[in-house]
């Protein structure tokens, strides 16, 4: 009895080894796929900053820091359901490892399903109807899905590109630590973030 409670626990524990290295396997692959997208999704950024198209430009990062965070995050999940898995524990943890697995199943579908392959990342330089509906419905959509954090992240980037596109090359960062006012400083920030959220909340086109 207690040889065959065993056997099941071994079972179960290695079923749940077994689909984490489909997981890692699937992941890995659309790494590979995503690093492709990321990289034309920069350039056709760069490409409408230059037109001065700083909507799709923002656009264009958006759909790469979503696509990127989601990995990242299934990554960082995959990790700590590996560390349950190996531990001599596994039937107390056995349910959490398989409700982990279920997310980063879902996560990856969902990734496969929203992000398409190149003609995706091509409309959104299109100009005709379709690619217009395509980007005011992948605005709408990222603005439900991505983080404050990821926002901002977007945005760095897109002034980055801004003055890369300018030809402006950013000064050197300072050795010594400049005195600054924490407190005028957490305004900017607060009034910065409002000023992106309201951006983001206009359509691309009307």
């Amino acid at each position: 009895m207690g040889n065959a409670q065993s056997s099941h626990k071994v079972s179960a524990q290695d079923k749940a080894i077994l689909d984490m290295k489909n997981q890692r396997d699937k992941l890995h692959k659309y790494q590979k796929k995503i690093s492709v997208l990321t990289d034309r999704e920069t350039a056709i950024a760069r490409e409408m900053l230059s037109k001065g198209d700083k909507k799709r430009a923002l656009l264009a990062l958006r759909r790469k820091q979503y696509q990127v965070s989601l990995l990242a995050k299934t990554d960082a999940q995959l990790e700590q359901l590996e560390k349950l898995t190996s531990s001599v524990e596994f039937a107390l943890v056995q349910k959490d490892v398989l409700f982990g697995l279920q997310q980063g199943t879902n996560v990856l579908n969902e990734i496969h399903r929203e992000m398409g392959g190149i003609d995706q990342v091509e409309k959104i330089m299109g100009e005709n109807e379709e690619a217009r509906a395509y980007q005011n419905e992948l605005s709408e959509m990222l603005g439900t899905r991505m983080s404050n954090q990821d926002e901002d992240e977007v945005e760095e980037e897109l002034e980055a590109l801004e003055l890369e596109v300018a030809g402006i090359r950013l000064p050197d960062a300072p050795t010594a630590a400049l005195p600054t006012n924490l407190e005028d400083e957490d305004v900017v920030m607060k009034r910065r973030s409002r000023a992106r959220a309201k951006a983001r909340a206009e359509p691309l086109h009307a």
